[in-house]
């Protein structure tokens, strides 16, 4: 039986610190269900409560945000359906990360591209299953390369100075999820930090300042713990950063209030030129936002 787990939170307050500018994209956020049109996938490690776009549509509005880029969870496997669904009700507004296996054919994929995903996302996170079949994971990366897609990676921080060699190899730009899951305890001079930082000397590489309720050692906001290794990441490459909120934040420790998370932004890149950036300009370019 696999485990229920709570929603997001019921009513998030709208952002204090800033305003967040036209355009403004949360590049991390997720669709689940409703499940009587989009049912979860069998073999799935939790469920969700319904969390579809009308309810991300509402959050969107209550925070001042207008783009996003729903990432396909695996609570819904490799079944696609309900995040581009969600993509196209948007009107160039949304875009994807798809998961995607080997019977995803030229065919697939450039349906896929068509609607308005660009990326597909390996897991290497342990306690989701751990990293996947390397053989499978070249396959698909050659399937969609020349279709332009970036390649999205969940890691555990203390895993990624051993994947230098897979990085150094993809063909394509890609993307570090929620900071690596850094652990923050550790400080910012930590190997698998310092190793992040130098992944993000390649012109390749991406990251998501996303993820704070987790990567926290301190447990509720303000965060702040968090906020030296979102500024370092900004430092190194201000112009292949992105931030999400990662609604409805699966697997939480504790279930955040996703304008805490807005107003972190504003700790991250005091400056509102940088927050732009982040928010606006690096996503359109990444996502083909139009």
């Amino acid at each position: 039986m696999t485990k229920p787990i709570p929603g997001p939170h019921p009513d998030p307050h709208a952002p204090l610190a800033f305003t967040p500018p036209p355009n403004a994209c949360d590049a991390h956020c997720h669709i689940f269900g409703p499940a009587d049109r989009f049912p979860f996938a069998a073999d799935r490690a939790y469920t969700p409560p319904d969390s579809g776009i009308a309810e991300l549509e509402s959050l969107q509005a209550r925070l001042g945000l207008s783009r996003a880029v729903f990432v396909q969870a695996s609570c819904h496997g490799t079944d696609n359906a309900a995040m581009t669904d969600a993509i196209t009700r948007g009107n160039g507004r949304y875009a994807g990360v798809a998961m995607i296996d080997e019977s995803f054919g030229e065919a697939d994929i450039g349906e896929l591209h068509d609607i308005g995903v660009r990326g597909t996302r390996f897991n290497f996170v342990a306690h989701l299953g751990g990293a996947p079949d390397l053989d499978v994971f070249w396959r698909i990366v050659d399937r969609v390369a020349p279709f332009g897609w970036h390649i999205v990676l969940h890691f555990d921080a203390k895993d990624l100075p051993g994947h230098a060699e897979l990085l150094d190899r993809l063909p394509c730009p890609f993307v570090i999820d929620h900071m690596a899951r850094v652990p923050t305890g550790d400080g910012v001079g930590q190997e698998p930090f310092q190793a992040l930082l130098e992944v993000m000397e390649d012109e390749r590489a991406w990251v998501k300042i996303s993820g704070a309720e987790r990567l926290t050692a301190d447990g509720p906001p303000p965060y702040d713990d968090v906020v030296p290794f979102a500024r370092a990441l900004i430092r190194a490459a201000p112009d292949r950063v992105l931030w999400g909120t990662d609604w409805p934040h699966p697997n939480v420790r504790h279930m955040p209030d996703d304008g805490d998370l807005v107003d972190l932004l504003a700790s991250y890149a005091p400056d509102e030129e940088t927050r732009n950036r982040i928010l606006v300009t690096n996503p359109e370019r990444l996502y083909d936002f139009t």
